[in-house]
């Protein structure tokens, strides 16, 4: 058995116990694909591990800076009370269509809001608006922005907010000097050298495997 077969292997493993998809999240999923989208939308157990993630902070305020065709978005708004609020931000108007649609399917639709356009556009905005701050950030978006997405992160939230950055790793370029000219790994490595030095952050970073390759996630919490 190949490496990547038993990471895709123990991914269904997992999954099918402890996040099954249900018909509203498999019904996302192929929206998406028939769209046209593209299969880069975290997995059912990142998922899952997401809304967790909401659920322990106890988040009633939630961003979200790339919203694909809102897989993500579904996992994290069912950790939302009632009156709670996500704001998730879509580069592609396309992609916010869908998203849009498969949120309404989950029934979302009075606590998400998809917002379409650049986010280094719509952040200032949101900034202007003087939102309650959120609970929880997740960058999920264009990488070679991470830096800036972090540090609008960091004007939006609170002490004890958590910031998630995924796909750190890059299939383990992040750390090969040769490919310093992709401004993807440039982005990922000067958002983590923030997150190292920033006084107001604690973070660490995790590598993952499965279905989705070889990746990872940096978490960070905001100390003041």
């Amino acid at each position: 058995m190949t490496g990547s077969q038993l990471w895709d292997d123990v991914d269904f493993y997992f999954s099918s116990h402890l996040s099954p998809d249900d018909e509203v999240l498999q019904a996302a999923l192929r929206d998406s694909e028939a769209a046209g989208l593209p299969h880069v939308n975290v997995t059912a157990p990142q998922g899952k591990f997401l809304q967790l993630l909401a659920e322990i902070q106890d988040a009633r305020h939630i961003l979200e800076i790339g919203t694909l065709g809102g897989y993500s978005t579904i996992w994290l708004g069912r950790a939302l009370p009632s009156d709670g609020r996500l704001i998730s931000l879509e580069y592609d108007p396309k992609h916010a269509e869908v998203a849009v649609r498969n949120i309404a399917r989950a029934g979302l639709e009075k606590v998400v809001e998809v917002r379409v356009g650049a986010a280094l556009e719509s952040l200032p905005q949101l900034a202007d608006e003087n939102p309650a701050p959120f609970d929880l950030v997740f960058i999920d978006a264009d990488k070679v922005n991470n830096p800036d997405y972090v540090e609008w992160a960091l004007k939006l939230t609170r002490t004890g907010s958590l910031i998630v950055l995924d796909n750190v790793v890059r299939g383990g370029q992040v750390v090969n000097s040769e490919s310093y000219d992709d401004p993807s790994v440039r982005g990922t490595r000067a958002a983590i050298e923030m997150i190292a030095a920033h006084p107001r952050l604690t973070g660490t970073a995790l590598q993952t495997v499965g279905s989705k390759g070889y990746d990872g996630f940096a978490l960070a919490r905001v100390l003041a």
